[in-house]
């Protein structure tokens, strides 16, 4: 495994982080325990989760990824093993179950976190992060930003000042964003720099060969101001595994189970996965090897947060950590992407 430094402080993470957004839905608390007894073995320190997991988000299995991390914990004894990073959910009508006020107040980051350290059976979160903005922008599958009524008013100061509480009663150690745009990072980062307030060490968004957008603003930011990209869905949802190009019936997979997930069902999509697979044949790769192993190299990606639901997946994933992608590959990529630039938003 390789390792990489959370921005700003002296902590190693691996390169590879453990998504588990499936632990309650997709996968079973057996098959949870057994993919971080795995990821564990192989060297992955770093374990994502949130409050609104399992994925999609529903009443009925409500912090149910949480509750299975915090098994493996009380099981295993290995928490002092694990970098864990969890997140608040933001306004959405869709999730009134988690609390009756979906925003960041203080009332409502206090009792998120709480709740977060009794699912889990730790006393402290490693990288607690913002799931996605209050305010209303472009995020979750829309390319460009919107003016749209919104009677959001800035709350950063106070957020990060709530934020600041909570660390220093110990109960968090660092702080991030998600699902953010380059305005928010650079108000979060402007705030806590002029206000003496906790400093943002990493964003989690979607980065993938069928949607880098992060390229467009935000991974200047994350350089220039030494803020980690977390990237999410590297493998599209499974879409970059190649496994729908042949036309057959995938019945478990997400994009099948869920189809309001409808990011990277287009036929641009598609022509573009097609296109990266021929590149991997040529190179003799997976197409898999060839995804991750492109994130993995971005300058900006702090970590590459991986999903599975077989044993299988997950290893492969993991073992990619060691493909190394070369100049030719990535100018063979380059050229995909000039004509087929990110297909998904």
């Amino acid at each position: 495994m390789e390792y990489t430094t959370l921005p700003n402080t002296d902590i190693k993470i691996s390169k590879i982080c453990l998504g588990t957004m499936t632990f309650g839905e997709q996968n079973t608390e057996a098959q949870g325990h057994a993919q971080m007894d795995y990821a564990l073995e192989k060297g992955v320190n770093f374990f994502d989760t949130a409050e609104m997991y399992s994925v999609p988000g529903r009443k009925e299995t409500y912090g149910s990824t949480e509750k299975i991390i915090g098994t493996w914990f009380k099981k295993s004894g290995r928490r002092e093993d694990v970098i864990l990073a969890s997140k608040i959910a933001g306004p959405n009508p869709g999730l009134s179950h988690i609390r009756e006020n979906m925003d960041f107040s203080p009332a409502s980051i206090g009792l998120s976190i709480e709740k977060s350290l009794t699912r889990l059976q730790t006393e402290y979160i490693d990288i607690y992060q913002l799931h996605w903005p209050e305010r209303k922008t472009n995020f979750f599958g829309q390319r460009g930003f919107k003016i749209q009524d919104d009677a959001w008013e800035d709350n950063v100061h106070s957020v990060l000042e709530t934020l600041d509480g909570f660390i220093k009663q110990g109960k968090i150690n660092h702080i991030g964003l998600s699902n953010e745009t380059p305005w928010g990072i650079m108000r979060f980062l402007e705030e806590s720099k002029y206000q003496n307030l906790p400093r943002i060490k990493t964003v989690q968004n979607p980065y993938s060969l069928l949607n880098r957008l992060f390229e467009s603003g935000s991974a200047e930011v994350c350089i220039r101001e030494n803020v980690g990209l977390l990237a999410y869905s590297p493998m599209a949802f499974g879409v970059l595994s190649g496994k729908f190009l042949s036309g057959e019936s995938h019945p478990n997979a997400r994009i099948t189970l869920f189809p309001q997930f409808a990011r990277y069902n287009s036929a641009q999509c598609a022509e573009a996965t097609r296109l990266y697979q021929e590149i991997a044949q040529k190179h003799g790769l997976t197409l898999t090897e060839l995804s991750l192993a492109f994130v993995n190299q971005q300058a900006f990606v702090t970590s590459t947060i991986i999903g599975a639901t077989t044993m299988e997946q997950l290893k492969e994933n993991i073992a990619t950590i060691d493909v190394v992608l070369s100049d030719e590959i990535l100018k063979d990529i380059e050229a995909v992407h000039a004509v087929i630039p990110d297909p998904a938003p």
